[in-house]
């Protein structure tokens, strides 16, 4: 068995939201413009091609290629970035933090989805251009997200103190996080390899911003993959008009909490404020404030009259960074996009942004929950089928899978559910009886078929539990081979490091990953190395 799959709905680990958007509740569909599906991607590029003017793709083509200017890469890449300036050319994005060396598996994950999808419009489309763009989270503040990863169960960190953009934090002592990843991987063609790249990805580049897209570029180069750092002045003057917008209306605010009063009933991903920006100059970022008629930057002494900060917009733009609520705005007033990917959280908090953007005019893009992966070995494969264990059961939660798996293995039925039936049946001819007498006897029946219905629950726990104990070390190898596949009881895409596959594997996990994943099947696809 190479790969096999269960849906995102039946995996237990997507949101009641999720969920509910994947099967089209009719109660969400307010919530977004389009679905993603393939015929759906015609009828946006449509749109956004009457909607997107030349002279955005030419300022995105110049801030692209300066920002590439120090970066070598390939043909296939160069000659996206050159086509975003024709009208036939259309972007497909994700977007991720700058977490040290990727983080957690998903950030290959949602690229890859993104190339792919890329792949298959061109297929169905073949008169347009799709170009993957990863979004590189620059402007984020909180370095307590990004500073590790986590390797065979190990975290590495990179410790420092910090304040404003990441994308701006310096690379110094990352030479001192190298010497602990190296001792790890030992030896071997494939350690080499990573070695080296973690070495010229944060030892020969001199901030997070550089060395993430070196990085990123180094894996996805080859595919066309173009790498954007939204930390710049040229495309924050297109970006400018709404932000004034922001500051003089605060529009935002008003329709982002109209939209959560609609998901109150589900759990909201962020609340807006009444102005969604910070102010960034140098290592600063911190949030813009209205109070008393002056616009003040938190925890600093900088304070602005309306005049002064409209002024400081028009000739600093590039100070002006958004929130989690404007930067998907930002994204799509700067790219001729057709469609964001990204994980079930992020997916979660732009169903809450629609409103917004059409308050402000700007076409909402289609939004697709990005693929998931779990990987496995053929020994491990080999393991849960010696366990009868299907990939469904070990998407199960610890007790549930141990329990239901004890009542299927067990040489008895642990279901007293006949004998409850049967109890409930004894005390109808009781109730029966009490009918015709006072209200006390009634209640003593009852109280006494609670109890005895409390005794067989009881009964059926205890041989639930002597059971357990008689088949104690079956249930042990399915809790190891569990723990393996999910670490901490969670999803291994969240927590394991790529290079810990790599090593392992080498490119061969790269290939297959792009081989099996379809972006627009909702399947959490179980792949064997």
């Amino acid at each position: 068995m190479d790969i096999d799959c269960i849906s995102y709905q039946k995996s237990g680990y997507f949101s009641k939201l999720i969920v509910e958007y994947l099967d089209e509740n009719p109660a969400l569909q307010s919530l977004y413009h389009r679905s993603p599906k393939l015929e759906n991607f015609l009828l946006q590029l449509e749109e956004k091609q009457k909607n997107f003017p030349f002279e955005k793709r030419e300022v995105l083509v110049n801030s692209l290629q300066k920002q590439y200017s120090t970066t070598k890469t390939s043909e296939f890449t160069k000659s996206n970035i050159q086509l975003l300036k024709s009208d036939k050319t259309f972007t497909i994005t994700t977007g991720h933090q700058l977490n040290l060396f990727s983080g957690p598996l998903y950030f290959l994950y949602k690229i890859i989805s993104t190339i792919n999808l890329c792949k298959q419009l061109k297929s169905a489309y073949p008169s347009y251009n799709f170009v993957p763009i990863y979004w590189m989270a620059t402007e984020d503040h909180d370095f307590e997200e990004i500073n590790h990863f986590v390797f065979k169960g190990k975290k590495i960190s990179w410790n420092k103190e910090t304040s404003g953009p990441v994308g701006r934090l310096s690379t110094n002592g990352l030479d001192k996080v190298f010497e602990v990843f190296e001792k790890e991987l030992g030896i071997g063609k494939n350690a080499d390899y990573l070695k080296n790249l973690f070495q010229k990805t944060y030892l020969e580049h001199d901030n997070l911003t550089n060395a993430t897209r070196f990085f990123a570029n180094e894996l996805f180069q080859n595919e066309g993959l173009v790498i954007l750092d939204g930390d710049d002045v040229n495309l924050k003057k297109i970006f400018a008009p709404y932000v004034e917008r922001e500051l003089t209306e605060q529009v935002s605010f008003q329709k982002v909490n109209e939209t959560a009063k609609l998901l109150a009933s589900y759990n909201i991903q962020v609340n807006p404020r009444e102005i969604n920006l910070f102010y960034t100059q140098d290592n600063l970022r911190e949030r813009i404030v209205f109070e008393n008629n002056f616009y003040f930057v938190n925890n600093t002494e900088l304070r602005f009259t309306k005049d002064e900060i409209l002024e400081e917009l028009e000739n600093h733009p590039e100070r002006f960074s958004p929130n989690v609520i404007l930067r998907p705005l930002y994204q799509e007033v700067i790219l001729p996009n057709l469609c964001y990917i990204g994980g079930g959280g992020e997916i979660a908090y732009w169903l809450e942004l629609k409103s917004n953007f059409e308050a402000n005019a700007v076409l909402f893009p289609i939004l697709l929950v990005r693929n998931s992966v779990l990987l496995t070995t053929k020994k491990q494969i080999e393991k849960a089928q010696k366990l009868n264990l299907s990939m469904a059961d070990l998407f199960q939660k610890r007790d549930e899978l141990l329990n239901n798996k004890t009542k299927e293995i067990s040489n008895f039925d642990i279901d007293f559910s006949a004998q409850k039936e049967f109890l409930k049946q004894q005390f109808e001819n009781l109730y029966s009886i009490a009918e015709q007498t006072d209200i006390s006897f009634k209640n003593a029946v009852k109280a006494q078929e609670i109890k005895q219905i409390k005794g067989l629950d009881n009964l059926e726990k205890r041989l639930l539990k002597a059971e357990k104990r008689k088949l104690a070390e079956k249930l042990r190898r399915m809790k190891q081979i569990q723990d393996e596949l999910f670490p901490n009881q969670g999803l291994q895409e969240r927590k394991n490091n790529f290079s810990e596959f790599y090593l392992e594997f080498g490119n061969e996990l790269i290939i297959k990953l792009f081989k099996e994943l379809d972006p627009l099947k909702n399947q959490f696809s179980i792949i064997t190395l």
